[in-house]
This record gives C-alpha cells, sequence and structure tokens, in this order.
C-alpha cells in the first residue's frame, strides 16, 4: 500500500513530532526573478523542524541552456543521497509560495519520475503550517548521507521533438497551466527574450486554478469538473507544459488525485518550445508577424 499523494500540516505535525524513522522533509521553495523571493535564503530563516532545502537549479542538467531541465539518474541519486534521502525513506515535499503549492509539485514528480513513490505533497504548504500554528524553526543540521539509486521513467517525460509531432499524431493531450492571457498570448512572459501563445492543440487549465483560496488542493470531485470544463479527458493520456517544467506537476498531481496517474511533462516546456518552433507553431491572438519581429533567437 503506497503512502498518502496529500498530507495535512497536522499529520506531518505528527510524524516529525514522533521523529518517525526514515522520514525525509524536504523545503523545495523555487521563484521566478519577479517575485523577488530567494527560496534557500528563507529556508535558512524559517523552515519545518528538521527539513532540508531541495534545489530544482542544482539538482538539474546543469550543461542546458533552459532552466532546471531534469537531471540524469546518477545526479539525481547523488543530490537526494546528500540530503540523507534512501530508497526506503519516507518523503514530505512543501514550498514557502503564496499559492500553498509552487515548486513542491515539480519535485514530488521528480521523485515519482526517478522510481521512488513514497513521497507526498504537504496540502496547504509552508503558509497553511505557519497559519495553523505549528512549529518552525531556522536551525538546521546537515543529514548523514544515504544511497539512493535512481530508475527514470522515460515515458513521463516528453522531448521537443515529441511535443512536435504530436500536433500531426495527437497521441496525447496538452494541458498547458500558465494563466490564461500568457496562454492567449496576452500578457508577457517573466522571461525576456520569450513572448507569450501556446502550442497548436493545447488547452488551458491554469495551476493556481487546482487551488483554493487557502492554497489547498480542491477535493477530488471539483477537480474532475476543471478537467470537464476545461475539455481534458482524464480517461485519455496526459501532458502538462508551463513556462518551464515546474506549475506544469500542479496537473500531474490533480490528474493523479483524479485517477489518472502518470501523466507526462514536457520538460522543457513554453520557454523551449518559444526558442526552437516554426512561427506556424506559435499560437497568439496577438498578430503573428509583430509576435516573431519581436522573438529574440537567444533563450534568456
Amino acid at each position: 500500500m503506497g503512502v498518502q499523494t496529500l498530507v495535512s500540516a497536522k499529520c506531518l505535525a505528527d510524524m516529525v513530532k514522533r521523529n518517525l524513522a526514515g522520514l525525509r522533509v524536504l523545503d523545495t521553495s523555487w521563484y521566478l526573478p519577479m517575485m523577488n523571493r530567494d527560496g534557500r535564503k528563507e529556508f535558512f530563516l524559517s523552515h519545518i523542524p528538521g527539513a532540508a532545502f531541495f534545489d530544482i537549479d542544482q539538482c538539474s542538467d546543469r550543461t542546458s541552456k533552459f532552466d532546471h531541465m531534469l537531471p540524469t539518474e546518477q545526479v539525481f541519486a547523488d543530490y537526494v543521497g546528500n540530503l540523507g534521502i534512501g530508497n526506503d525513506s519516507r518523503v514530505v515535499v512543501y514550498d514557502a509560495s503564496d499559492f500553498g503549492a509552487f515548486s513542491c509539485t515539480r519535485v514530488w514528480w521528480m521523485f515519482r519520475l526517478f522510481g521512488h513513490p513514497e513521497v507526498s505533497v504537504l496540502n496547504g504548504g509552508f503558509r497553511n503550517w505557519v497559519r495553523e500554528g505549528h512549529p518552525v524553526t531556522g536551525t538546521f543540521s546537515k543529514p548523514e548521507p544515504a544511497h539512493f539509486t535512481a530508475t527514470v521513467n522515460q515515458s513521463w517525460v516528453k522531448s521537443f521533438e515529441d511535443m512536435t509531432d504530436n500536433i500531426t499524431t495527437q497521441g496525447f493531450q496538452v494541458v498547458d497551466v500558465r494563466p490564461y492571457e500568457r496562454f492567449r498570448g496576452k500578457e508577457p512572459e517573466p522571461r525576456e527574450g520569450v513572448r507569450p501563445g501556446h502550442i497548436p492543440g493545447s488547452k488551458c487549465m491554469p495551476f493556481f486554478r487546482f487551488l483554493d483560496d487557502q492554497g489547498m488542493m480542491l477535493p477530488t470531485e471539483e477537480l474532475k469538473k476543471f478537467f470537464e470544463k476545461s475539455q481534458v479527458d482524464l480517461s485519455k493520456p496526459l501532458c502538462g507544459s508551463c513556462g518551464s517544467g515546474v506549475t506544469a506537476c500542479h496537473m500531474v498531481l490533480a490528474a493523479h488525485l483524479c485517477g489518472a496517474p502518470g501523466a507526462s511533462v514536457y520538460d522543457g516546456s513554453w520557454y523551449e518550445w518559444f526558442t526552437k518552433a516554426p512561427p506556424e507553431h506559435i499560437v497568439s491572438e496577438v498578430e503573428s508577424s509583430k509576435l516573431w519581429k519581436k522573438k529574440k533567437t537567444t533563450f534568456l
């Protein structure tokens, strides 16, 4: 029997208090530059007792010009091993975003992708943990390294070539979780040199709409209604996309909660697509000639 996908703050607080054997809690906070926040710096000021910091920019393919692309199996294994995580560890991830969940779903997906299903998301994140009055600390003790063996499930990752082929084959549904106006091409992207728009045939389900006003994941029935309203069929293959492959994992988590596990992620997401795709594959309500004129060839 697997672990719960979502754990409540009360449940995690009890596990921390009991010093549950094998428990590893990870603060995975990551922010866009425009958010003016530093996840690592904030971690050392305040975090859940016993937590370690997981940096998605460090645990990545550092040779890629695109941000936090997936690392190799060995890089992931070494990174999480140095956080004291072995194959028998129970992992709980969270972030400190104002949304209640922002980057933590990416790390939840990464653990599952690399063969470790014993991972949960703290429902409501650090925001809810603090709101409920659970203890925090600024003290960090580096854990003893552990041995971790990673085995990647490559079918859960889509490449630029896969996405291009899918425009013709329609083998899977593409769900873009960026805000509607960025998807439509009417609001700017947070990266210089990258214009808004979307991949042909994709549907939009903004990531924050999977959450309620308190930052908690919506109940399963409400999630199912959101998929239905967005014309996304949970019985057919799914692939999430966003700006750079982080919040796309909200859709993967939501689908998993709805009984549709195994949705994939376009790792390069919109930033890679915009950089590589021909003009006719950049769908925008802005006049395409104006859009293309402003496009830069250098990825920033």
